[in-house]
């Protein structure tokens, strides 16, 4: 759970899909414009997954959440604020984020970004960082946010709890 070296950092484990689900929409309610998720770990490992579920539990209603790795970027409408969610797998250079306007959003938006070594040197310092790793049948979710103790706290606390339902 929480490392104990950092008040930033907590790891999960992850045994189904639905409990991915279940982080997405934790996230859901304590983001907001301005937040940025750099989310990476292998192709398949539920990275999209991952957002898909912040964003729906965002909306407060189901839709439909393609996998942004085509377009590179899909917006969405929530009641108090505008999430982006980019796929960056498929850029060759960091420049080519300012024609996507990733820019301005980082600051405007909230923001969940997959692939994010893409990104080079423009990551945002402050950036809530996801990585998930295969663990077995399972994924093992680390999440390091700096400057945001609470956070990490409330979120290795909840899941604490969910780890016996």
């Amino acid at each position: 759970m929480q490392d104990a070296s950092t008040p930033y950092t907590c790891t999960v484990l992850l045994g189904r899909a639905e409990e991915t689900d279940l982080m997405g929409a934790w996230f859901a309610h304590r983001l907001t414009a301005g937040d940025c998720v750099l989310l990476d770990g292998p192709v398949g490992a539920g990275k999209s997954h991952f957002c898909r579920a912040l964003i729906r539990e965002k909306l407060g209603h189901y839709i439909d959440v393609p996998s942004p790795t085509f377009t590179l970027v899909q917006t969405y409408e929530a009641a108090e604020c505008e999430i982006w969610h980019a796929d960056l797998y498929r850029l060759t250079n960091s420049a080519e984020l300012f024609e996507l306007g990733l820019d301005d959003a980082l600051s405007d938006a909230l923001c969940l970004i997959e692939w994010p070594d893409r990104m080079g040197s423009v990551q945002p310092a402050n950036a809530i960082r996801v990585h998930i790793a295969m663990d077995g049948d399972g994924r093992r979710v680390t999440i390091f946010a700096p400057g945001r103790a609470e956070l990490i706290s409330g979120l290795c606390t909840y899941w604490s709890g969910q780890a016996g339902a």
